[in-house]
């Protein structure tokens, strides 16, 4: 199945670019540009791309709010209000190492981020990732910046804390190893169970939490106490 994608990116040379590479492969097909995040937001209503490629820092609309126009709930990216309607995966770019931004962008639901000087090869795997509804090329790297915000900027945890009540011994195990960065095969190994025995597990943990993917559960799991910072 073919990828559809879009680039939010205020930076003409970086969408051009950006574009070229993706459409040279044979399972990604680039279906819109956009220059600010209000554009993204409605180009996405227009073409329902699977993956949406967003700017941190863009003029009219920043990444931030775009992504949380698009991930919201009750919000599709063509402007209706059901639930459940097509949201995109947005994989975050910035041109610095990850900040606030970043930060508040995995809590709205983006599936994670890119650095713009990444190389190639790691731009199209990370499209790949996202797509399949994996989040975050370097889940350690990725798992030791969250932790510095999640110390830096705790959030309630009580009825984050609740919500955890629901989820049955093994699926908080399960969580646990899954914020510290472990992939499903690992997490099988380490409680040995069969991979898909694992993948059931997520998608239960994801439905009763109300996440959308590994990047919310990561932050979901800190936040709550599950996984104190600096734990590996």
């Amino acid at each position: 199945m073919t990828i559809r994608v879009n680039i939010v990116d205020d930076q003409a040379m970086v969408r051009a670019g950006f574009a070229a590479l993706l459409s040279a492969q044979s399972d990604i097909d680039v279906v819109g540009e956009a220059a600010d995040g209000a554009e993204g937001v409605e180009l996405c209503g227009r073409t329902h791309p699977d993956v949406v490629l967003m700017d941190v820092r863009m003029p009219q609309m920043d990444g931030l709010e775009a992504a949380r126009k698009l991930l919201g709930p009750g919000h599709d990216a063509g402007g209706g209000t059901e639930d459940g309607a097509h949201r995109p995966k947005v994989l975050m770019l910035t041109t610095f190492d990850v900040d606030d931004y970043v930060y508040e962008a995995l809590r709205a639901g983006a599936s994670g981020f890119l650095l713009k000087d990444a190389p190639p090869a790691d731009l199209i795997a990370a499209v790949r990732v996202v797509a399949e509804g994996e989040a975050l090329l370097a889940p350690s790297v990725t798992r030791r910046l969250i932790a510095d915000f999640a110390r830096q900027r705790p959030a309630p945890a009580a009825s984050r804390g609740l919500r955890l009540n629901g989820l049955t011994d093994r699926e908080t195990e399960v969580l646990e190893l899954l914020a510290r960065g472990r992939s499903n095969t690992e997490i099988a190994e380490a409680l040995v169970l069969a991979e898909q025995t694992v993948k059931t597990h997520v998608s239960r943990i994801f439905t009763k939490l109300g996440l959308r993917d590994r990047a919310q559960a990561v932050i979901f799991a800190y936040e709550s106490g599950l996984v104190s910072p600096g734990e590996s």
